[in-house]
This record gives C-alpha cells, structure tokens and sequence, in this order.
C-alpha cells in the first residue's frame, strides 16, 4: 500500500498531488489513487495532509472496497505525530470490528509493534490469523504478512513457536530461516566492531531486502473476467459476435470457477476476478484502436482492469460472499 521509493529519487509531495487529480478522472481507481498519495504525504513528512486524505476517504465509508485498512492506516499515520489518543481509540473499533481482511491487522500490529506495545501486536495478529486462517487448507497470499508479523513478535517476545509459526516457517522459502531474520539478537549485531558479525547480519538483511522486493514486484493477479449477468447481456446485445464466448451467463459463470481452480491446481499463484463493465470496455476497445466485437481484446481488457488494481482475490476469505455476486457465501455457492 506504501511507496516503497527512497526519499531522495521522488518528490513525494509533487507525486501526491498528481495521484489526487489522476483520481478525480478514474473515479472508480480513487480510493487506491488516494490511499497512495496519502503514502506519498506521509513520507514527504506532511502527515496531517495525509490524515485529511483519510478522512477525505472515510465520509463516505459505505463506498469504500477497504474502509478497515483506510481507519488504520490513519490511525498509524496519526500516532505517529503525536495523536496517540485518537489512533487508539481507532485500533479498538478495527478490532471489534473483526474485519475478513488481513490487511488491517498488519497496519495496526505493526503500529503497535512500532511502539513497543509486543503483547497487544502480538493479540492483534493473533486475532486476524483466528479469524481468517482457522480451518483454511492454504493460506491465502494475502494472509502470509500476517504470520509473518505474527512470528516476529512473538520471536521477540520470546514465545515458543505454536503451530501458526511453524506455518510461517513453511512459507518462507529465503535461504536465511525466519527464526534468523527475527532474533531480537540482530539489534545488537549491527552495532558490534565485529567484522564476522557484521557481515553475517548484512547478508540477513539482504535477504530480507530481498523477500520484501520480491513481494513489491510479483506479477499482477493472474485475473479472469468476470461478467454481471446484467452486464453480459448489455454486451452480447451491442456485439452479438461475442456469443460464442459468451454461451450463457450460467456457463460464463461455471467456466470462470473452472479455470481458477485449474490454474490454482497447475501452482499458480495470486489468482483473481475482473468485474467488467460494458462503457469501460468499450473506451478500452477505443483506446486500443480496435473493435469490442473482437475477442482477442477480452484478456487484454482483464490484464488492464487487474493493473488498476481491481482484482479481486480469489478463492474468497472463509466466509466470504461469493465472487459471482449471488449474496451466497462462497461456500455454498461457487465453492462447493
């Protein structure tokens, strides 16, 4: 959600203001234009712009697709200038809150890790591992900064490692064991006079380095397009030629879930679902010069949709509604 890009090499404040008028002309991209700019704000050093981006965001919660990651992003960014009171009292309400998001309680353990308060980052990572992981056969890409977090703290805290760590142990797949890149030891390495020493931390941290690019750079989701069953028939009505992609909505549907679970069987990772829409396409069509008649633009149109960051996770959480829109819980829908 951060930039991940030196201070020096980006005018975080120039970057801002553009991501702000870019979202006023993709108003269904704003909310991730805005959550950017907000990052760009907060490491130009001007967090109180950044806080009122949140709360820019957050007058109309009921259009966010994130409003629990955008309440604790703000409650981190106002910790961090002196508003400790107001961020605590906005941690709270994301905790009772239980959001089925792993996202949130990442941004708040964290927070509280940053201030030294293990034992509640711990809960709180806890809490999110609970919620989203019980009874789950494969962690979801999403949820492994979650163990991840989970297995840090509790490396500091000195706790023995339960089966969530040893699950995180699994999932990491660095040279340097998560139990090496968490010692709470490694603090007092960087200031040895040790050249042995020191070299061996170097080496940890650029292994670290290299999980957290290696996550900043993985591909977009490999996204399927999904089709609303209003939407479909506006589209084959306009370009009838489509129909033999398009046989039914019911088979639309059927096909989708299909080719998730062969991609998810074959080792693919980060799967997702596009929802399109027929004036989106069809100004994607204009743009690349061609037709919407032509079928060679249907992939090309989810690859660009997924780029803009309006992939959905899929499979979705346990819990979860059904990607397909039917109201049903994945479970007893698609899912079974």
């Amino acid at each position: 959600m951060r930039p991940d890009t030196p201070a020096e090499n980006v005018d975080h404040a120039a970057e801002a203001a553009r991501l702000e008028r870019t979202a006023g002309l993709y108003p269904e991209d704003a909310e991730a234009m805005l959550l950017q700019a907000a990052a760009h704000l907060e490491l130009s050093g001007d967090r109180p712009a950044a806080t009122t981006l949140y709360d820019r965001l957050l007058a109309a919660p009921d259009s966010l697709e994130t409003p629990h990651l955008v309440r604790a992003l703000k409650a981190s960014n106002l910790w961090e200038y002196g508003h400790e009171a107001e961020a605590r009292a906005i941690i709270d309400g994301i905790r009772a809150a239980s959001p089925r998001d792993p996202a949130p309680y990442v941004i708040v353990a964290e927070s509280l890790e940053t201030h030294d308060e293990l034992e509640a980052a711990q809960e709180t990572f806890t809490e999110g591992a609970r919620l989203l992981l019980t009874d789950v056969p494969e962690p979801p890409y999403s949820t492994h900064p979650l163990l991840f977090g989970r297995h840090r703290v509790r490396r500091m805290l000195g706790l023995a490692h339960d089966d969530w760590d040893q699950l995180a142990d699994t999932l990491h797949s660095l040279p340097v064991s998560l139990d090496e890149l968490h010692d709470p030891k490694r603090v007092w390495s960087l200031g040895s006079e040790n050249p042995a020493e020191l070299e061996a931390e170097i080496s940890r941290l650029r292994a670290e380095l290299g999980a957290y690019r290696e996550a900043l750079s993985r591909p977009f989701p490999v996204a399927v397009l999904h089709w609303p069953e209003g939407e479909l028939t506006e589209l084959l009505a306009g370009y009838p030629t489509l129909a033999s992609e398009y046989p039914s909505h019911e088979d639309h549907l059927a096909t989708i879930e299909a080719s998730l679970r062969e991609l998810a069987a074959s080792g693919t990772p980060n799967l997702g679902i596009v929802t399109g829409t027929v004036p989106s396409y069809e100004a994607f069509a204009a743009s690349e010069g061609t037709t919407p008649s032509d079928t060679d633009l249907l992939p090309q149109y989810a690859t660009t949709l997924a780029a803009r960051a309006r992939a959905t996770p899929w499979p979705p959480q346990r819990g979860a509604a059904c990607w397909c829109g039917s109201g049903r819980g994945y479970g007893g829908c698609h899912g079974v």
